[in-house]
């Protein structure tokens, strides 16, 4: 096997000296025995001032020698936890071969976004949770690194221009109509098309692209690989349009009963911030995190020669939360020239959603971590502007219904926090337009909308996948609904 040893870790070079000269096959216990292969990324000094993707993403040796740590399990656990089933082992193995258009076209069987998915998906509580090496070695950190893995190939093909759109069987004379662009939206509009139905996407805002293009930071997700996925669907032949709110624009039922469509897919995902309730939220320099990353994002107010998109210059930022959108409002307010950023979360760093990666990313980068903590007011100047944040400290009670232990206040001991800025993150709610314009699609309690198991609504030929129904979930889960509701949407149409 050629490989450039100057390429790996000194440890991986030793454990392939030990076994590479040998004419029979790798053993388990082989595999077993060579490390997993790093991240190469950006070091923390130089990423802070810029917006430049943080991880750089394998060199070819990584990758090959990351995926020959792959056992090949006969049950194959890393498939059942990938929610669109891609066959993992035998991407990996294309990979251990240096047979990188082989391992892409295995995984285009079932995801159309490996790029976007190899970044920002939670490999770690999804497909390499039950990764058999991890499991051995008691530590899912040292699973087979199967979203890097995806990255790299999908990369590889895009820089050597071999990247194509879908073939599309001929025009049906169907018309489907899908609200929102994010990735359900983008899944579902790419398996109708090449089925031969006409589909044009319904986008609110000014650019498509939905959360992956407003929420997620370019240092996480850069917008050209997005933009891709858009172009890629116009070369197929969907319509895209922008600036188009359904239900305000126009009414879904109109594009159903007026417009001729012949089925509707919402994809409108979970866009309504939710606050705390709690005294001074109104405050200038108080922002949602979904407000201040699409300031940042969307509206690329980082870009400040170029842009005029208003985001307050601030000092002492707090961000209030332990997801990945508070690591991600926190990175970027440390971008953005914060002297100081402290995220306050009121449970411990092992409660925290965020991924284990983007928790040490945002620690390499200086943000400061306040557990057990958390925000019970904000106070103002006479500029009306956020100066204080009173706070409450907490300790871990009995597991609630999340089953993550619940925080439970310590009396007395409230402390206050000079602040000039604060993004509160606990999360998202479904988009309440469609409901309010629509009466006859369903919500549960939290404004999500009721589909049965084939995605459709209550509503007829009305189907619906991705955050809108599972409330704020991940790239990959969003796309596992757009293929369910795209394949009875064909069967509908068929």
């Amino acid at each position: 096997m050629d490989l450039d040893y100057d390429q790996i870790s000194k440890e991986a070079q030793e454990a392939l000296d030990a076994v590479l000269g040998r004419e029979e096959p790798l053993k388990p216990r082989d595999r077993m025995a060579i490390p997993a292969q790093p991240m190469p990324a950006q070091p923390s000094g130089v990423r802070v001032g810029n917006m430049d993707e943080v991880a750089l993403g394998y060199t070819e040796a990584q990758a090959r020698v990351e995926a020959m740590r792959c056992l090949q399990c006969k049950n194959a656990p890393c498939i059942d936890g990938c929610p669109v089933r891609i066959d993992i082992p035998a991407f990996v193995i294309a990979c251990a071969d240096g047979d990188f258009q082989k391992a892409i076209d295995i995984i285009k069987a079932n995801s159309l976004l490996p790029a976007i998915c190899g970044r920002v998906c939670p490999q770690e509580v999804q497909c390499q949770i039950d990764c058999t090496v991890g499991r051995a070695l008691k530590d899912v950190e040292k699973s087979v690194s199967i979203g890097r893995l995806e990255r790299y190939v999908a990369d590889l093909e895009r820089a050597q221009g071999k990247a194509h759109a879908p073939a599309v069987k001929a025009e049906t004379g169907k018309k489907v109509a899908v609200i929102g662009s994010g990735p359900a939206s983008i899944t579902v509009a790419a398996d109708v098309r090449r089925e031969g139905h006409a589909v044009t996407v319904f986008e609110a805002f000014h650019k498509p692209g939905g959360v992956m293009m407003y929420g997620i930071p370019e240092f996480r997700l850069p917008k050209d690989i997005v933009q891709g996925e858009i172009d890629t669907l116009r070369e197929m032949g969907v319509e895209i349009q922008t600036n188009f709110v359904v239900g305000r624009t126009r009414r879904l039922q109109d594009l159903l009963e007026k417009d001729g469509y012949d089925a509707v897919f919402v994809g409108t995902g979970a866009g309504l911030p939710k606050f705390m309730s709690i005294p001074g939220e109104n405050l200038v320099g108080v922002y949602s995190a979904n407000e201040y990353l699409t300031r940042v994002n969307l509206m690329r107010a980082f870009d400040k020669e170029n842009a005029d998109t208003p985001v307050l210059p601030s000092r002492r930022t707090a961000v209030l939360g332990g997801g990945n959108v508070a690591m991600d409002a926190a990175r970027c307010a440390v971008r953005m020239g914060a002297a100081e950023v402290h995220l306050v979360y009121r449970r411990t760093e092992k409660e925290m959603p965020a991924r284990i990666e983007e928790i040490a990313h945002a620690k390499e980068e200086g943000v400061i971590f306040h557990t057990l903590e958390n925000g019970i007011s904000f106070r103002g100047g006479d500029d009306g502007r956020v100066h204080t944040m009173e706070c409450l400290r907490y300790e871990l009670g009995e597991p609630d219904d999340s089953g993550r232990r619940r925080p439970v206040p310590i009396k007395g001991s409230e402390f206050l926090m000079d602040v000039d800025c604060v993004i509160v993150a606990i999360g998202n709610d479904s988009n309440p337009l469609i409901k309010q314009t629509t009466p006859a699609i369903e919500t549960n309690r939290w404004g999500n909308i009721l589909v049965d198991d084939t995605g459709k609504t209550t509503m007829d030929a009305v189907y619906a996948g991705g955050d809108i129904v599972l409330g704020a979930a991940t790239v990959i889960l969003a796309m596992g609904e757009g293929r369910r509701a795209a394949a009875s949407i064909n069967a509908l149409l068929g």
